[in-house]
């Protein structure tokens, strides 16, 4: 099994190799998921079926994290050209139309998530029309979510559900770009503004002062007034949880991309600058950045993994705070971090491309394992370090 364009010089060979251990890894995925969906994270370093979930049995399309599974094949189809993970891909679509078409589980602002990488990709790489169509749908389910009052998407829960609602989440800038999409492909202005508002909301009161983030933010249902911020998943309300931190930069950066709005670039750069800023010495962060060197704390592969993209998105743009060559610098030792004490060995049926990562250390849940999120953005990283052409989901 080869990847086209991971054969660079001595300074890039750990990477290239690091790539094709992973595909190795992706290719074993293809014989020991079929027929389920693997689980969020693993369990003593492999992935079980899905457990049973919104009235669907064992192993089914269910929660946020399914689509970072069949990204890895896209990334692997595009590396290779190997029919095999095409195929796959392809077969994936139909299940992803079919949970929107049956409603199962898509009460919550993942579905950018979820139909960027199970549909929209797919159809930018192949065409296939029932990708379109189910990506146009998913934007439809996600417009529902937009509080007026607020110009914010509601992030988790029904929409009318009092405990969550004016609540949002700074993994949700990850998603607006199935709503640039969709203005795209239909001409349709709302999409587009609705994800820029949001955006701009969470530029103006999710970023603090110094460039840390708070994970999530609560508006006013009624009146839309910006009420505070606080935690689900990071060590403490005035924390940075190290993964959320990670999706402010490479979402902010997206946004830049998507519209040219130059405070969302700032707000990316902002983002990284405090990111790596707080790296420890071997750049793998811990999973929240009140920790440094030395600490004891887990670390969390998929916050870098994750960085890497959003400093690599960064590097691409241009304008004030871009800084390409640091940029690039920063996602470079970030990557090789990575790949030297976090990679997973290579080929496993059901084991992870990336080890070392966290869900949710307040809960105890996937810590120190592997997660589809970790192994999608890696996977991601090495790509774009591979194939400068690469066709980007977001």
């Amino acid at each position: 099994m080869t990847a086209p364009g991971t054969t660079p010089g001595p300074e890039g060979s750990a990477r290239a190799t690091a790539a094709l251990r992973a595909l190795e890894t992706v290719h074993a995925g293809l014989t020991a998921f079929a027929g389920w969906w693997p689980s969020d994270t693993t369990t003593d370093g492999r992935y079980r079926p899905r457990a049973a979930a919104a009235g669907q049995p064992i192993g089914s399309n269910t929660g946020w994290t399914t689509s970072f599974w069949s990204g890895q094949l896209w990334l692997a189809w595009q590396l290779t050209g190997d029919p095999r993970f095409r195929d796959a891909g392809l077969h994936q679509v139909a299940d992803f139309a079919q949970r929107l078409e049956a409603a199962v589980d898509v009460d919550m602002h993942d579905l950018g998530f979820l139909y960027s990488l199970g549909c929209v990709l797919p159809w930018r790489l192949t065409g296939t029309e029932p990708g379109r169509a189910a990506g146009l749908a998913a934007a439809d389910h996600l417009m529902a979510r937009v509080l007026p009052s607020a110009g914010i998407v509601q992030a988790w829960g029904d929409a009318s559900d009092p405990t969550q609602r004016g609540r949002t989440i700074i993994d949700s800038l990850m998603n607006m770009p199935l709503l640039y999409w969709a203005s795209e492909q239909t001409g349709d202005p709302r999409y587009a503004q609705a994800a820029h508002r949001h955006t701009g909301q969470l530029r103006d009161h999710i970023v603090r002062s110094d460039g840390t983030t708070f994970h999530t933010f609560h508006w006013d249902p009624v009146t839309g007034e910006p009420l505070h911020g606080t935690t689900q998943q990071g060590l403490a309300d005035d924390s940075c949880w190290a993964r959320g931190q990670a999706w402010g930069i490479y979402g902010f950066a997206l946004a830049y991309r998507h519209t040219g709005d130059q405070t969302f670039l700032a707000a990316s750069a902002r983002c990284a600058d405090a990111f790596v800023d707080r790296l420890p010495e071997d750049h793998v962060p811990y999973w929240d950045l009140a920790f440094g060197t030395g600490s004891d704390q887990p670390r969390d592969s998929s916050a870098g993994a994750i960085a890497v993209g959003g400093l690599l998105e960064l590097a691409a743009s241009s304008g004030p705070g871009a800084a390409p060559e640091a940029r690039r610098r920063a996602a470079d030792a970030l990557l090789d971090a990575l790949v030297q004490d976090c990679a997973a060995p290579p080929g496993v049926a059901g084991g992870p491309l990336l080890a070392h990562g966290v869900y949710d250390m307040r809960s105890g849940t996937g810590v120190d394992e592997g997660n589809l999120w970790g192994d999608y953005f890696y996977l991601e990283a090495l790509t774009r370090q591979a194939l400068p052409e690469w066709v980007s989901p977001w």
